[in-house]
């Protein structure tokens, strides 16, 4: 027999009451294309049309009521667009009005004095009396008289599905009719017995039917369980499935050696002792290369918690073990920025470390074309250049992708053809990832996490001033350039106008400027508009000291590393994402001197920004940040989430259903471990089920 029942796949014109004109106006506004789509579309709240209240029983504190009676008087109030239908509607108990102000034409013809009807409406007030307005009506009839024998659900529409009369409640007939098309016998389980015995679920095909048709409010809430379950368990699975495949069945090169390479760097060359967390991570990933598998490793590290000297360490023990390795970052000043810093550290030892974007052209490119071909080249380091079919290696062992989220899946899986044997994938973010977002996107990678600053790092302070308090915030970057500091005053950029955005930073410069005033003090002014070069001069210049303030917009929110500087004062707090906040907060705080963030707000700001600043001003935590951040916006907004391909939850909520999550995850964890093929007998339904459905992107093993 079919896993699921055999209409579901049937295009969803062919449902009674769609045909092909509602058909495309539902494929096209709700992503609704088959019967099995409009099963999985769920209503989003619930009316109880199951109650029949009294009039004289009710206290207007109600929102909806349902109600049964005559209409004893009509009539027609009002002059021109003021005309409105009052209809009478009289119970054993009391009177109450019904008032329509649109179509009342339509429904003075409908309705009948002295015909009984049950009436449904949400109660409001007008001069103090209770009335219903627009309320749907019903005939009196058996089947009617005492009311529905289910909650109602209420399903989203659009304003287009409504012009086509594709109400809430027409959705909420279509699906009916489905339902009434099917039987519980045609969906089939797809969760293991033991399963659902342990967290107590509801059987599937029951789900189904009562997520749509709940008698209560508790069945409503015990379907909703188990598909929200159902959906989070399935994408553990699926995850868990791809982890224990790539571990078995990927090729790696085998790293043997730790030699003298990375020794002489390590024991002369490294500016700093390495942190606890640092160690634990190259641990982690020496291991990873000497199983003869690919390694596949997301590092995750607040800003400034040193991801970058892993990075240089992890690609000294390619090269210690006969490999080339390269670095890839999202943008040209974060690429020159690790070329420079790794050229530094590497300037004592016979290594040859190369730089290569969009910008190095005629023979500079292809000299370094040709020796990282030969082989000449140890360390590469570049843009999306590097991912050019023209860029070839002669032995590419290591690859290295900084702020991962800024590429595309498809980018980066570019990285895997250098070689017939893939090079071990190391990811790097300074973007905190929520620990539920992490074992939803990058559950099948192994993670890493950097969880300490480097010795001598004061914690950034943090302080929300308003518009009110400017000349006091001028006057405190006045005294740290007196103490020989720098400053960073960063302006939001406003997506929907580039225009916009350069009159918003330049009426901000000459405002900055008429408080810093030349020759005194030196200010740069860096945006997107500018060419490249002059935007490289205006960083380099403050960069060596030269300028004491940098005005950017959040170009610089990614690869500017000035020690020196200790203000960075963000200018209309309230348009900017918590995750950005705290990425523009980590460009301070480089250096031993204590460092401060001033996020300048309106004098007035909504709840949402209120709540932003307050979890700036109390810690320094990324993690506990991102936390925050996903909680606020939801995990769709989160940069980067979309492109996984494993969020699509059409019920559960990663934020709100945590614990779900991670009863799911271990559940998953707990069969595989036992079961990896789900061959045993109560497997079977999982293993029939997985098999049914299309496979998934491979994509993710690089995510």
């Amino acid at each position: 027999m079919s896993y699921i029942s055999s209409i579901l796949p049937n295009p969803i014109e062919y449902l009674k009451g769609v045909g092909p004109q509602r058909g495309e106006l539902l494929r096209k506004e709700i992503n609704l294309h088959t019967f099995r789509d409009l099963l999985e579309y769920y209503p989003f709240r619930y009316v109880d049309r199951t109650k029949v209240e009294k009039i004289r029983n009710l206290s207007g504190m109600e929102e909806y009521v349902q109600i049964r009676g005559r209409i004893v008087h009509m009539e027609v109030v009002g002059e021109k667009r003021a005309k409105r239908l009052v209809a009478t509607l009289q119970d054993e108990s009391g009177r109450i009005d019904l008032v329509w102000f649109q179509g009342w034409q339509w429904m003075q013809k409908s309705l009948r004095e002295n015909a009984g009807y049950l009436v449904f409406g949400r109660l409001s007030q007008f001069n103090g009396i209770l009335q219903l307005a627009h309320p749907e009506v019903d005939l009196l009839t058996e089947e009617t008289a005492t009311g529905k024998q289910h909650l109602e659900p209420v399903y989203y529409t659009t304003e287009k599905l409504k012009a086509r009369g594709l109400t809430a409640k027409a959705i909420g007939k279509l699906t009916h009719n489905l339902l009434e098309q099917m039987s519980l016998a045609e969906i089939k389980e797809n969760i293991p017995a033991p399963v659902l015995q342990q967290f107590r679920l509801m059987p599937r095909s029951q789900a189904y039917f009562k997520i749509h048709l709940p008698a209560t409010e508790e069945e409503a809430r015990q379907a909703q369980r188990r598909l929200k379950f159902e959906e989070l368990f399935l994408a553990q699975i699926r995850i868990c499935r791809l982890k224990i495949r790539r571990h078995k069945a990927s090729q790696g090169f085998i790293f043997n050696a730790v030699g003298d390479t990375f020794n002489t760097f390590y024991n002369n060359h490294l500016p700093f002792s390495l942190t606890g967390a640092q160690k634990r991570v190259l641990k982690e990933i020496r291991k990873d290369t000497t199983t003869g598998h690919q390694m596949n490793r997301l590092v995750q590290g607040d800003v400034g918690s040193g991801k970058t000297m892993v990075a240089l360490l992890s690609l000294l023990i390619a090269i210690d073990n006969g490999f080339q390795g390269c670095l890839m970052a999202p943008t040209e000043i974060l690429a020159q920025q690790h070329y420079k810093g790794i050229s530094e550290l590497l300037k004592d030892m016979p290594l040859k470390v190369a730089l290569l974007t969009g910008n190095i052209k005629g023979k500079a490119r292809k000299q370094i074309l040709a020796d990282a071909e030969a082989g000449n080249i140890h360390i590469l380091i570049g843009t999306h250049a590097l991912l050019e079919k023209e860029v070839k290696f002669s032995h590419l062992g290591m690859a290295i992708v900084d702020e991962q989220h800024r590429f595309g899946v498809a980018q980066r899986a570019r990285l895997w053809e250098k070689n017939d044997t893939p090079p071990h994938i190391l990811v790097m973010t300074a973007t905190p990832i929520p620990r539920t977002l992490a074992m939803t996107v990058y559950g099948d990678l192994d993670v890493s996490v950097i969880d300490e600053l480097p010795p001598g790092r004061k914690p950034i302070t943090t302080v929300h001033r308003t518009e009110y308090q400017r000349p006091q915030v001028m006057d405190f970057i006045k005294d740290e350039v007196r103490k020989g500091r720098q400053a960073y005053i960063v302006y939001p950029l406003i997506e929907e106008s580039a225009s916009l955005d350069f009159e918003n930073l330049t009426k901000g410069y000459e405002e900055v400027k008429a408080f810093f005033p030349e020759p005194k003090y030196y200010i740069s002014m860096v945006h997107g508009r500018m060419t490249n070069e002059l935007k490289d001069a205006n960083m380099h210049r403050f960069v060596t000291g030269d300028t004491q303030i940098m005005v950017a917009t959040t170009v610089i929110e990614v690869g500017v590393n000035v020690p020196n500087a200790s203000v960075m004062v963000i200018e209309s707090t309230e348009r900017f994402g918590l995750s950005q906040l705290h990425q523009l907060r980590g460009r301070v705080g480089r250096g031993a001197e204590q460092s401060y963030c001033i996020l300048m707000t309106g004098n007035k700001i909504g709840k949402d920004s209120q709540e932003r600043v307050k979890v700036m001003v109390q810690t320094n935590d990324g993690f506990v940040i991102s936390e925050k951040d996903m909680e606020l916006r939801g995990p769709g907004d989160i940069e980067g989430t979309r492109q996984s391909g494993l969020l699509d939850l059409k019920l559960a909520d990663i934020v709100q259903d945590r614990a779900m999550l991670q009863a799911a995850r271990d559940c998953a964890e707990k069969i595989l471990s036992e079961d990896p093929e789900l061959e045993l007998p109560e497997n079977k339904p999982l293993h029939d089920f997985l098999a049914t459905q299309r496979s998934k992107s491979a994509w993710s093993k690089i995510s």
